[in-house]
């Protein structure tokens, strides 16, 4: 009787620990042209535009040498 009982003790936990998992791992999303985050435009004119908040910068360099707080920002102000 004890070890059924250890024995669904030990699968609730278990199925618990893959509940929460999958509730942090979120939905799977294959990674595709129709998810990318943001977009480099760098020439005829310069511009990066983020595409989950609108969020647009007009010095990629700057971008791509690390100067993210613009983006970070508009993230944390539309919750995404």
């Amino acid at each position: 009787a004890m070890g059924i009982l250890k024995s669904k003790l030990i699968q609730l936990e278990e199925e618990k620990r893959k509940k929460e998992e999958s509730d942090i791992k979120g939905v799977y999303v294959e990674a595709g042209w129709g998810n990318q985050i943001r977009s480099y435009v760098l020439h005829p004119y310069k511009m990066v535009k983020d595409h989950r908040t609108n969020y647009e910068s007009s010095n990629p360099d700057a971008v791509l040498n690390g100067d993210l707080d613009g983006f970070i920002m508009s993230a944390l102000k539309t919750g995404k």
